[in-house]
């Protein structure tokens, strides 16, 4: 098992990681790896995007990652990209 060395949240990354906590498991699948591993890490930009992208409902995010539909925002396009291959990478290892 790898550890990762994550610095100390702030309270509003604090906030951002307790919203990540979704009730769709398929949601779940990328947002609890996202937040452990790469969030606190991740450019400002990054998590300013990915706070912006739980403001959106779990169906139209579900929607997102299954490429039913795609946000009109293209950084969050690109992040939710991002994650997707970064999951899926992942999961082959």
């Amino acid at each position: 098992m790898t550890i990762i060395n994550q610095p100390e949240p702030t309270n509003e990354q604090r906030r951002i990681i307790y919203q990540a906590r979704r009730g769709l498991k398929e949601l779940d699948f990328y947002f609890d790896p996202y937040i452990k591993e790469i969030y606190l890490t991740a450019a400002p930009a990054e998590q300013q995007t990915f706070a912006q992208m739980l403001t959106h409902e779990d169906p139209d995010l579900l929607d997102y990652f299954t490429n039913q539909n795609r946000p009109a925002d293209e950084a969050l396009w690109e992040l939710v990209n991002k994650i997707k291959t970064w999951r899926h990478s992942k999961s082959l290892v």
